[in-house]
């Protein structure tokens, strides 16, 4: 079992990195603009769900990362945290998608840029389930070093991926959105650890 324990820890690591992006919806109050708030409450409103979502995938894996923790439970809980990932952040793709160009400055390329962005990261996720379904658990030393190229392809994840979602969540459209409060309710578990 000593080769995955560290492998787990790194993992859980580089996961919780990647998981807070969705949960940086927040920015401090402005002036009121119906329109934009009226967005700004349609987004929070989808996004909360799949934040909780998100840290539910995120917990299961931080808890199935115990040192005594076999193989096939590592394998399992993993790919359904990695496709529930994946389904949020498609979720919270769709709706940007849906709630339409936000009443900004070039809000219709932000809103394009954040639905690709989360889109791609959806498609990380997925790709992520695949690999961990295909590890091998009967070889605990192929299975450490499947888990440790897992870990790096999240911990990239986690780094990059965020740029157009904090450029849709700057100026304006963050303050309308700070002023939500499903999106309050979003980030307030990121807060308290």
């Amino acid at each position: 079992m000593e080769g995955t324990k560290p492998v787990n820890k790194k993992l859980a690591a580089a996961l919780s990195g990647g998981a807070v992006l969705v949960l940086a919806l927040s920015g401090c109050g402005g002036d009121d603009n119906e329109k934009l708030d009226s967005w700004a409450k349609q987004v929070c409103d989808a996004v909360q769900p799949q934040a909780k979502k998100i840290e539910s995938a995120n917990a299961s894996i931080q808890k199935e990362t115990s040192d005594n923790s076999k193989p096939e439970d590592v394998q399992k809980t993993d790919a359904k945290a990695f496709q529930d990932m994946s389904d949020a952040y498609k979720a919270i793709g769709t709706a940007v998608t849906k709630a339409g160009t936000p009443d900004v400055e070039n809000g219709e390329k932000k809103q394009q840029d954040a639905v690709k962005e989360l889109n791609t990261i959806s498609t990380s996720y997925a790709s992520l389930k695949k690999q961990v379904d295909a590890l091998d658990t009967k070889d605990q030393g192929k299975f450490a070093d499947g888990l440790k190229d897992i870990a790096t392809e999240l911990d990239k994840l986690g780094k990059s991926g965020n740029d157009a979602l904090r450029t849709l969540e700057e100026g304006e459209v963050g303050q309308a959105m700070a002023r939500q409060d499903s999106c309050k309710a979003a980030t307030a578990p990121a807060t308290q650890s």
